[in-house]
């Protein structure tokens, strides 16, 4: 365990564990915490147009489900360096654990489901890559 100044980032897709844009978070020193879920109020999409594929998680206000994602802890002084390189529609806010807590992570616009597949009821993106 390390002393430096960390932040928990929960990441739901391509940045998993074992997944193509882990070495993202490895390679700046962030380690895993713990796999758990959001609050029932998400949504998860799988995104077009990336590569590697990618899924868009957002909040909603109705007909939302929990979701399965991953807590890191990430170095403060490489923090802004890794949220600078997310592309649009991506982005980073604060999410709802089912637990209560709430944790910086990914977050998707909205326009950019408008024309993505709703894969929420699988539960998470590693659900989803399984079924492919």
């Amino acid at each position: 365990m390390t002393t430096e100044q960390m932040i928990h980032v929960a990441v739901c897709g391509a940045h998993m564990s074992g997944l193509p844009l882990n070495p993202q978070l490895t390679n700046l020193g962030a380690y895993f915490v713990e796999t758990t879920t959001t609050s029932p109020d998400y949504k998860l999409y799988k995104l077009n147009g990336f590569t590697p594929a990618r899924p868009g998680l957002i909040r909603v206000l109705s007909g939302g489900t929990t979701i399965a994602l991953e807590i890191w802890a990430f170095p403060i002084k490489h923090y802004g360096t890794f949220v600078s390189g997310v592309p649009a529609p991506l982005g980073f806010g604060t999410l709802n654990l089912a637990d209560g807590r709430t944790v910086n992570g990914f977050l998707c616009e909205h326009y950019a489901t408008l024309d993505a597949v709703d894969i929420s009821h699988l539960g998470g993106w590693r659900n989803y890559l399984s079924s492919q």
